[in-house]
């Protein structure tokens, strides 16, 4: 396989109704949630939480444009929403494509995006989105503006209530963990990883290490976040974890803002880590590792 230039989770698109109400729940989750702006096309707008590095995006439909937003887009709203992609960055886009496109993946060509944020800062990105061969639920993003200028677009990043520092982990379910394995190792161009017991959300997995984050693949084993995830909306991504410098503090905000206490549970890695579920976090399992 060609060597992959893919450099981490990007950001975890989680798609809600309305923008406003998902503002306010990641802020009782304790995200740091700024308006993000407009996109240039499909009639949507988001608000983000900028980390270190990468960032949590809630996207809606802008009033008045529906028409603009895409088919799946709508459908997706329409049954309730939720965390319907996960983006991974690259360095080099065109090569990705490429690297690909030889491996016999359906991939489309890179095109232009931008986004202008409320206070007038215009973003730039190039994208790609896997073909109709290949429907997973990733897309792949390289910035054009650079990460010190998109820093800006928030008055401070990486200060969140809940201590959220970067994304560690997002998990996408699905029912032939060895099969879909096998498939995001080609997309990817990386090796197929070993499978493993995922303690917390009780399932099988395969874990992909794209940089600093991992994107895992995870079949039901036992009943718990997996399987209900699989059972309430079918295969795709379900949770996203991040790493904070406190759990007792995102706890506490939490509790402060009158959501009930995460379920707490032991990672195969040996850490404690929480799990806030989906009627809290618009339709996602948002998980916290780290120290108390």
């Amino acid at each position: 396989m060609a060597a992959a230039v893919l450099t981490r989770i990007d950001h975890a698109m989680i798609c809600v109704p309305d923008l406003a109400r998902g503002v306010d729940a990641y802020r009782r989750l304790g995200f740091d949630v700024q308006p993000g702006g407009t996109h240039s096309s499909g009639g949507t707008e988001n608000a983000i939480a900028f980390l270190q590095d990468d960032y949590l995006e809630l996207l809606g439909v802008r009033e008045g444009h529906a028409r603009e937003a895409s088919a799946g887009l709508r459908e997706f709203l329409t049954a309730g929403g939720g965390l319907r992609y996960l983006c991974v960055q690259s360095d080099d886009l065109a090569a990705d494509v490429a690297a690909m496109r030889a491996r016999g993946v359906d991939v489309g060509d890179p095109t232009d995006g931008a986004r202008r944020t409320p206070a007038g800062q215009e973003l730039r990105w190039r994208s790609a989105s896997l073909g109709a061969r290949n429907p997973l639920p990733i897309f792949f993003v390289q910035h054009l503006t650079p990460l010190v200028e998109r820093r800006r677009q928030v008055a401070s990043t990486g200060r969140h209530p809940n201590g959220a520092l970067r994304v560690e982990r997002a998990y996408v379910a699905v029912t032939d963990v060895a099969g879909e394995a096998a498939t995001y190792a080609r997309v990817l161009g990386m090796p197929v990883p070993a499978v493993v017991r995922g303690n917390v959300i009780k399932a099988d997995m395969a874990v992909f290490e794209i940089g600093p984050t991992g994107l895992g693949v995870a079949q039901p084993a036992e009943p718990g976040p997996a399987a209900e995830a699989l059972a309430r909306r079918g295969a795709g991504p379900f949770q996203v974890l991040y790493r904070t410098g406190s759990m007792d503090a995102a706890a506490r905000h939490m509790a402060d803002h009158g959501l009930p206490p995460p379920s707490r549970g032991v990672r195969n890695t040996g850490e404690q880590a929480m799990l806030v579920g989906p009627p809290d976090a618009c339709g996602v399992y948002i998980g916290f590792v780290g120290p108390p």
